[in-house]
């Protein structure tokens, strides 16, 4: 019996390895393989879900079954021919197996995006977690010492005590590639400098901040094509604002006929905005805003603005900054900044409206005329972007954005748009705010309250402090906040406050706003909506 359970566990527990693997690399690559993104991800409900869940506590008590076992075998050797240990192991670890195989059917299984990194990555973890179950089969057959008998129990529990540790053995398998990986970007960036240095000619503008750069950087792209044509202007690409990134976009797609290059930066550490900037060698600086966001991983709002300010101090002095005028950290730093510099975003009443007027800036500096602007405009499609669902229901997809100052700016965009229609708002908590948190969410509980009628909160970790920030000032027969992490009780929820809205022959259709990383099945069934 003993050697059938075993020959069933060994099938299963690959199984079971598998799906940790998958997860934890599809973790580490989603922080960008930064530690302190990692780290952060724990402070968050879901991250302590992952330390604290009923699965891992059973997994626990197994263990220490198992070791308590051996120890009462070994002074009552009559009960060695127990085998309600491996029986619940095996039962564990069955029902584990059914659920990855139904997870994978329905695509929920969370695997990385598969990359030259994660397949090499991936395919250690395969072969260290191989290596283990033979390394430890060879130690027990020759180990004639142990407590237990038969030694087939100290194998379970071996077995049982790497798929508890798989998690820090897959973060180490990650760690020991770091270095080799800090060789690897650093060819990668010399070879990227010694190719930019020979484009001489090449204009190169580097925009950064803590919100807008992307749709800052599209928008610019647009409108300079339409003066100077598409083969004469590269932009870096989706993701493209790391150190890797716009090397990357540096190396591949670089080419002779390029006048500008539009290279948006990203960072997560002081320091981080130099090296970009060393990299690209930027003449016309954008700085689109600052807040609190990557806070945690920053350590402070000073380095935050330090490290945003690296870029206009890369500049050379011929160059041009420009400034979002309504954000109070660019005000600052405008008056410290020494070379030729401009304000834009005066009047603007939106995040994405200030990022077409700080594009607009920069292409006026470079002498395009209004009319060809007006023009590249007609093209740009600015946020929001309404999808239509049935019964007139509008629906904002805003669930690529995860920033504190496009939250506030999209909750006025409804009061404004939509004053008459039932507004709910659909959003999780803002992530890697550090000690600036409750005091943001906070606000946008306080904004909440004074423009919808409803609004769910998907994940706990500072639901509270959204909560106080709502009940400062809020009309309990019209509004109300609740939190609710399922996806399916979201959408009957959101139905349920839809049909009892009233219609009105002046009504333009009631409004759902999903902010940031809401689960997609919620974004595609609220498009259902009957």
């Amino acid at each position: 019996m003993y050697y059938l359970l075993l020959f069933f566990i060994t099938i299963f527990w690959p199984i079971v390895i598998l799906k940790q693997i998958l997860f934890w690399v599809y973790l580490w690559q989603l922080k960008n393989y930064h530690l302190g993104r990692f780290k952060a991800h724990f402070s968050t409900e879901k991250g302590k879900k992952l330390l604290l869940n009923k699965l891992l506590l059973s997994k626990t008590i197994l263990l220490l079954g198992f070791l308590f076992s051996s120890i009462i075998i070994f002074f009552m050797p009559f009960l060695s021919n127990a085998i309600f240990l491996p029986l619940l192991l095996f039962i564990l670890y069955f029902f584990l197996s059914i659920k990855f195989f139904k997870d994978f059917l329905r695509k929920k299984i969370k695997k990385p995006v598969l990359t030259n990194k994660t397949q090499i990555i991936l395919f250690s973890c395969f072969i260290v977690f191989s290596a283990i179950p033979v390394f430890l089969w060879n130690y027990i057959q020759q180990d004639t010492t142990t407590f237990d008998k038969p030694p087939l129990l100290k194998f379970y529990f071996l077995l049982l005590l790497i798929d508890v540790l798989a998690p820090i053995i897959i973060s180490l398998i990650v760690s020991a590639f770091q270095p080799i990986t800090i060789l690897l970007r650093n060819r990668i960036i010399k070879k990227a400098k010694i190719k930019r240095e020979k484009h001489k000619n090449l204009l190169v503008i580097g925009i950064t901040g803590s919100y807008g750069k992307t749709a800052s950087k599209e928008f610019l792209y647009t409108i300079l094509s339409e003066k100077f044509g598409s083969n004469k202007v590269l932009k870096t690409t989706e993701h493209q604002n790391s150190e890797i990134g716009i090397s990357q976009c540096i190396l591949n797609d670089l080419k002779p006929e390029h006048e500008i290059f539009i290279c948006e930066m990203g960072a997560y550490n002081k320091g981080g905005i130099k090296l970009l900037s060393d990299i690209a060698k930027p003449k016309i600086g954008v700085l689109t805003g600052i807040n609190q966001q990557h806070l945690a991983t920053f350590g402070s709002q000073e380095n935050i603005i330090k490290t945003k300010f690296e870029l206009i101090e890369s500049l050379p002095k011929d160059g041009v900054a420009f400034f979002n005028k309504k954000n109070k950290y660019c005000l600052e730093l405008f008056e410290k900044t020494k070379i030729k510099k401009k304000f834009y975003g005066e009047g603007s009443d939106s995040i994405d409206s200030e990022n077409i007027a700080g594009a607009v800036e920069v292409a006026r500096e470079l002498g395009v005329k209004e009319q060809e602007i007006v023009k590249a405009k007609e093209k740009i499609k600015p946020w929001p972007q309404i999808k239509k669902g049935v019964n007139g229901l509008n629906i904002i997809d805003a669930t690529y954005s995860a920033n504190p100052d496009s939250v506030i700016a999209h909750l006025d965009y409804l009061k404004c748009a939509y004053p008459d229609a039932k507004k709910i708002i659909v959003m999780p908590c803002l992530i890697e705010l550090g000690n600036a948190s409750k005091e943001v969410h906070q606000k946008i509980g306080e904004s909440i309250s004074r423009i919808c009628d409803l609004a769910i909160i998907t994940t706990k970790e500072c639901f509270e402090d959204v909560k106080k920030g709502f009940d400062k000032n809020h009309n309990t027969e019209k509004c109300e906040i609740i939190f609710e992490p399922n996806a399916g009780r979201i959408v009957e929820k959101v139905k349920s406050a839809f049909a009892s809205a009233e219609v009105t022959a002046d009504k333009t259709g009631d409004i759902v706003l999903l902010e940031s990383r809401v689960p997609k099945q919620i974004v595609e069934n609220l498009s259902k909506i009957r």
